[in-house]
């Protein structure tokens, strides 16, 4: 089995248009994914599904009383660690599974730069330098039960993990966003000035290395 033989389903977590363009760089990633707005109601058809990728959102996992899909994300989230779908969180992505799983998410304010990471020796991390796009105001400041901690930063204690025993990935950065974003991230969130260079970044080959993660854990 190949990447490509793999169904996997890109999750749209964004509720604002104008931001959608960080999903729209994550879907070009997996080609041949299927898309899911689940914010617009479409939904993972489980029975299919292969591996899964949580997007990012403009929204705080902590407003589901008043956006009801994001409790039905957290439960999805259980069917996927059940089930034991591969699966990778970025940013909202990694705050909804950590959240579902009983950890807590907290608002600290915008982080919006490129930053250096500790990055534990994980196969989600071959070939991944340390310097990735930091985008983000709330953090997690506890894990979920079952996930572990396999990245961090001075600003973030916790800035990656891992399940324990299912095939389940998070990362709080943005491995999608590259320099052709740049004008969009001094726009929307007051993009610091780079102490790093986005020639430092490849945090990109993430994804390919959850493609291959996820050929791995399939039968």
């Amino acid at each position: 089995m190949t990447a490509e033989s793999v169904d996997l389903y890109v999750v749209r977590n964004e509720v604002d248009p104008a931001y959608g363009y960080h999903c729209d760089a994550l879907a070009t990633r997996f080609p041949d994914a299927e898309e899911v707005d689940f914010v617009a109601g479409e939904r993972i058809p489980l029975d299919e599904a292969n591996a899964v990728v949580l997007s990012g959102s403009s929204v705080s996992v902590y407003e589901s009383d008043s956006r009801p899909w994001i409790a039905e994300q957290e439960r999805l989230v259980h069917e996927l660690v059940d089930r034991e779908i591969p699966t990778l969180g970025v940013c909202f992505g990694h705050q909804v599974v950590n959240v579902a799983l009983g950890g807590t998410v907290e608002e600290v304010g915008t982080t919006a730069t490129l930053t250096e990471a500790t990055l534990a020796d994980d196969p989600l991390f071959d070939d991944v330098d340390p310097v990735v796009v930091s985008l983000h105001g709330d953090m997690v400041t506890e894990t979920g039960t079952g996930m572990e901690i396999i990245a961090s930063a001075d600003h973030a204690r916790v800035f990656g993990t891992r399940h324990k025993t299912a095939p389940m990935w998070t990362v709080q950065f943005h491995p999608e966003i590259t320099a052709s974003h740049r004008d969009n991230l001094v726009d929307d969130f007051g993009w610091d000035p780079e102490q790093f260079s986005f020639e430092d970044v490849t945090a990109g080959r993430i994804f390919e290395n959850f493609a291959e993660l996820a050929v791995e854990a399939t039968p």
